[in-house]
């Protein structure tokens, strides 16, 4: 607690500094044109201290997010006219009174720009692989790029031919866009090494996971990260709980988890999905082939059994000794078979959503392919089978097959524009085939170059771990803030939506790995590239209030400035000083917009003196400043407001 408002107290000082130096060019350059300074202030309200050097009182106020320079003649009253004090602001040519008001914004600028300068120098920062990673984790199956066959594992390089700069992008660019957004990059196949182009236009829409209806996406739910388990980021033991699935499967630490039940892993969330789709893992003959398939694995009441068949049920059910339980609720496929396992026909369901569920009109992956008449099942999740009552018997366990790698060189920092080609590259496709291929074989491969197959393992549902009371007691706390939280959702579709997810999350099945981490990678762009990056974030974020596609209550006033500032500082100071140079030059840019209560507004006043020659009237300047002065201190508020209730959701 201590230490979190330290760095509160660094946050507020570094953006105070950012402030200090905006307001000493100001100051500079008007004592270097001749023009009487009379106050600097560091915030605003009463002056907490002050003092007064070389004529210049200066103080520092007790509301920090802000400041001033005030010079001579730019408060004029009734008695004077401002162009009449010969010392004042106004009393200056034009183009003095221009270099004064550009030179905050300046300072600014320049000062991200050494910060930048200074990052790269040093080497840059390290960043988690999926931040600035193109590869994709997690697509929602209800998205237009979902229908086009994105998978994880395929490739983003640009939106609408701006090239990706980071994960970041799958978020703020449906954001900003006008309902469509156009997507390019690759479908990758990992057999061949191939990466083949795709350009489509597809439609944004609510978030699925967002309690706000304004959050958009295009589908892209999650960047592709490394699942890896590990000691802790402390170094740390970070050991697996008593009771947990992974407990005697043979992991360890540093292992990278690459292929689980026929899928490749790009992203935790990918494999929460693999782990809970009620797919189960065949070994399948087909003349002299043999090969692996992920067939559905459902209930017997959800089908259509005939007379026939459902008899064949009730019989193996006996040879399997599964009496004890009622045969509609026992886990079949949905396939008639003969007694030795051979495929006869598909069975279909009486609930028609239930068998779309069951086969998709787009199959995740080439291994989600139905059987056909003839296939022969050798074995069930790795287990061999001979007869059709042991495919019964073992189909009553969602076993899970897990492939790591496991590679000191995982863990090496890299470039962040190696990462993604070493992302594939780390371990031997040929070698992962080498080990899948035997899986339910007699002497199956358990090992190939850096690749290892565990023991099969049986998830549970997290409500059903061994948990100590202190840690139940935490997860029914947790639970219950979740269910309060989503029931102050004012959208009811919204808060239906987000109570059935968390009463899913609930019972989701889950390895009890704890704490999956991703890898570093050393991201070091020139400082010409990240200026020019957060520029094009800055003026992308303008055109997209400007025209209305972004709501401002997303952006960050004071409050969220100071949070961003104070959690990266606690990353490191590298962090720190990206995010500072980031503010800097966002200060600097807003500053020059033509808004009369900014320095591009006093800027826009001197220019039209210079080109005119007409000075406008010290009243009709206060008639214009006004009004945006309070539309400004108005939007200050509105984001102070939303900053706040953020920081509510976030800690209650």
């Amino acid at each position: 607690m201590i230490v979190s408002i330290l760095y509160i107290f660094l946050a507020i000082l570094g953006l105070s500094f950012l402030i200090f130096i905006h307001e000493l060019g100001h100051y500079f350059m008007a004592r270097r044109v001749g023009m009487r300074v009379e106050t600097f202030s560091i915030g605003f309200g009463k002056p907490l201290y002050s003092w007064v050097h070389d004529g210049v009182k200066w103080q520092i106020g007790w509301l920090l997010f802000g400041g001033y320079v005030k010079i001579a003649g730019m408060e004029g009253g009734d008695q004077q006219d401002p162009y009449s004090i010969r010392d004042g602001y106004f009393g200056k040519r034009p183009w003095d009174r221009i270099l004064v008001s550009v030179m905050g914004p300046l300072v600014n600028i320049v000062f991200a720009l050494l910060a930048f300068t200074v990052l790269w120098a040093v080497g840059g920062r390290e960043k988690k692989f999926s931040d600035y990673t193109h590869k994709i984790g997690w697509v929602d199956q209800k998205s237009d790029l979902y229908s086009k066959s994105i998978r994880p594992g395929d490739e983003i390089t640009a939106y609408n031919h701006e090239l990706l700069r980071g994960s970041k992008d799958h978020l703020t660019v449906p954001m900003m866009s006008n309902g469509k957004v156009e997507v390019q990059g690759y479908h990758f196949d990992l057999v061949t090494q191939q990466k083949i182009p795709f350009d489509y236009i597809v439609n944004t829409y609510s978030h699925p996971a967002a309690a706000d209806k304004d959050v958009h996406t295009i589908g892209i739910l999650s960047p592709a990260t490394y699942v890896i388990y590990n000691r802790l980021p402390s170094g740390k033991e970070n050991p697996i709980p008593e009771g947990s699935p992974m407990q005697d499967s043979g992991i360890e630490y540093g292992d990278r988890i690459v292929w689980v039940n026929g899928v490749l892993i790009n992203s935790s969330q990918e494999l929460s999905y693999v782990i809970n789709d009620s797919k189960t893992l065949l070994t399948i003959q087909r003349g002299q082939e043999t090969f692996l398939r992920r067939v559905p694995r459902v209930k017997a009441e959800e089908l259509k059994l005939d007379a026939e068949f459902k008899e064949e049920l009730i019989d193996w059910q006996f040879e399997s000794q599964l009496n004890s339980d009622k045969i509609q609720n026992l886990f079949v496929i949905p396939y008639n078979l003969t007694n030795d396992g051979v495929v006869e026909a598909l069975v279909k369901f009486i609930d028609q959503e239930n068998e779309l569920e069951a086969f998709p009109t787009y199959d995740f992956s080439a291994l989600d392919e139905q059987l056909q008449a003839g296939d022969k099942i050798i074995a069930v999740n790795g287990h061999s089978v001979k007869f059709s009552y042991e495919i019964l018997a073992q189909l009553q366990k969602q076993m899970i097959n897990i492939v790591v790698q496991r590679d000191k060189k995982i863990h090496d920092v890299v470039s962040s524009r190696q990462a993604d080609e070493l992302f594939d590259k780390q371990f031997s496709f040929n070698n992962l085939q080498k080990i899948t291929s035997t899986i339910g074989l007699p002497n199956a491969t358990k090992q190939v170059g850096n690749l290892f197959l565990l023991k099969p393992i049986e998830p549970k549902m997290r409500k059903d771990f061994n948990l100590s009371d202190e840690n139940k007691a935490l997860l029914a706390q947790e639970m219950q803030a979740q269910r309060k939280m989503i029931e102050g959702i004012s959208d009811a579709e919204k808060r239906t939506q987000a109570l059935q997810a968390l009463e899913k999350f609930d019972k989701q099945l889950a390895l009890g790995l704890p704490t999956i981490q991703d890898v570093k990678v050393r991201y070091n762009p020139t400082p010409w590239s990240l200026f020019t990056q957060v520029f094009e974030e800055i003026w992308t974020t303008l055109g997209a209030l400007f025209t209305g596609s972004l709501n401002p209550k997303w952006l960050s006033g004071p409050i969220g400035i100071v949070q961003v500032v104070h959690d990266n500082s606690m990353v490191s100071f590298k962090e720190a000083l990206y995010w500072l140079g980031a503010i800097s030059l966002n200060l600097g840019v807003l500053n020059l917009l033509p808004l009369p209560v900014l320095d591009g507004g006093t800027i826009c006043f001197s220019l039209y003196e210079l080109i005119t020659g007409k000075k406008i009237k010290a009243k009709t300047m206060e008639k214009l400043i006004i009004p945006f002065a309070l539309l400004l201190i108005g939007f200050f508020i509105f984001l102070t407001y939303h900053d706040v209730a953020r920081l509510f959701k976030t800690f209650f």
